[in-house]
């Protein structure tokens, strides 16, 4: 009996991550292209960190007590014995740098954007993925409402871009260290008849952090705290003043909300304002993305007393709604030109038309396999190129090549002195 070679053994990517084929890549070349070009002409510029930081610091910014420090962080030890985490979201690393870089001595606020991959132990599901793709935003620095309502105004811009226009905004004030401790009490209160029906995870939030309770998932203990005390019976009347500022400023924007007392997120740097996007089309987990304002966070990491909000979205729940939206072959667009050259001869001039086309910014591509002149214009029927350029016999002869519009399938002959500005013509003026 033979024993199997180790080295035929098949290989897959780890459960909850992906590969995203050539095929594929296209929604989130254009999604990255929309969020770059909204969050800049918002004042908003890019900044890039790290994507593993200490654990401390995650630990301290997002709270002990939340399900992502507690149950999700891809947590080890490097050589030298440190703690270290893959980031499991953007906001307490950009709070690292601004701190670090000592960005407070700037003129304020501090307006930056990132796109980058963020690691979270969860279940894996439709659009939710142990690695995935976020692009958020962070203000530091302003208490100004209208800085909250500016962050609900970028995010749904880059949605209806994407042509995503049928989400709801979620709403919500969950206070600040001065009010939020007696809605807490309210809450402890109010569920201590129903304390015994609630699930194990509600139960250790009914004692570390109560306001989580109020968003869990759970059909019954959202049943049983349908009729918990109201936030906005116990805002201190900073927190009351900012919200209704912040609702002005949003209605101004014309973006319908909902005020929605459930909304907590599920970070503990949050306070005043919080916000979702809601997509009904997502099931269960219907957050597109949400944020907030985390005026303590600045100083939990080592910082002077600093406010500051922001939000983050989950880029692959966004490509599956696109994907789901549109068909198949709706916006895409293909290379530009494809060369199909016959003979040696004729296989240097592609080769050289096919290098001065892409220095001068046309993509285009040459045989690289041996095939047939009639095998590689199949190859760039399936390819989708918008142009082939046929090398053949009579073209070499004759000294000149013809161009196929694919599209249309017209075709013209051009001298090969000509052929190389022929298709920039062609292709940059399109």
């Amino acid at each position: 009996m033979s024993v199997p070679d180790e080295r035929q053994k098949e290989f897959k990517a780890p459960r909850g991550t992906r590969d995203i084929l050539p095929a594929e890549i296209e929604p989130w070349r254009e999604l990255e292209r929309v969020c770059r070009s909204v969050m800049e002409a918002a004042g908003y510029l890019e900044i890039r960190t790290p994507i593993f930081e200490h654990t401390e610091l995650f630990q301290r910014g997002i709270g002990e007590t939340t399900d992502i420090v507690e149950k999700e962080m891809y947590t080890f030890l490097d050589r030298a014995g440190r703690s270290i985490t893959l980031r499991p979201e953007g906001t307490a690393s950009v709070v690292r740098s601004y701190l670090e870089h000592k960005m407070y001595a700037l003129p304020q606020p501090i307006k930056v954007y990132y796109i980058g991959r963020m690691y979270r132990y969860e279940r894996p599901q439709a659009g939710r993925y142990r690695e995935f793709r976020q692009f958020g935003a962070e203000a530091i620095g302003a208490q100004d409402p209208a800085i909250d309502a500016e962050l609900i105004d970028v995010f749904v811009e880059i949605l209806s871009r994407m042509g995503l226009k049928d989400l709801e905004v979620h709403v919500n004030s969950i206070g600040c260290p001065e009010c939020r401790p007696k809605y807490r009490d309210a809450i402890r209160e109010g569920l201590e008849p129903v304390m015994g029906r609630l699930c194990e995870d509600c139960l250790r939030r009914l004692t570390r952090n109560p306001l989580r309770i109020l968003d869990c998932k759970n059909p019954e203990c959202r049943d049983l705290t349908k009729n918990v005390a109201n936030i906005f019976d116990h805002l201190c009347d900073e927190c009351r003043d900012h919200f209704q500022s912040f609702s002005r400023f949003l209605d101004i924007s014309g973006i319908h909300y909902v005020v929605d007392p459930r909304i907590v997120r599920g970070l503990d740097y949050y306070t005043k304002t919080v916000f979702e996007v809601i997509s009904r089309d997502l099931g269960a987990q219907d957050a597109v993305g949400g944020g907030g304002r985390y005026d303590g966070l600045v100083e939990e990491c080592g910082g002077s007393p600093t406010p500051g909000a922001g939000f983050a979205a989950g880029m692959d729940r966004i490509i599956q709604l696109m994907t789901a939206r549109k068909a198949p072959d709706e916006g895409v667009s293909g290379p530009d030109v494809f060369i199909a050259a016959l003979g040696d001869d004729a296989r240097l001039i592609a080769f050289k038309a096919a290098i001065d086309l892409r220095r001068a910014g046309v993509s285009a591509d040459i045989d690289h396999m041996g095939r047939s002149l009639r095998a590689q214009m199949k190859f760039a029927d399936r390819g989708k190129f918008r142009y082939v350029v046929i090398l053949g016999e009579d073209e070499i002869a004759a000294n000149e090549a013809t161009i196929r519009e694919m599209a249309t399938g017209a075709q013209t002959r051009v001298s090969f002195d000509g052929l190389v500005e022929a298709l920039i013509g062609r292709c940059l003026r399109s």
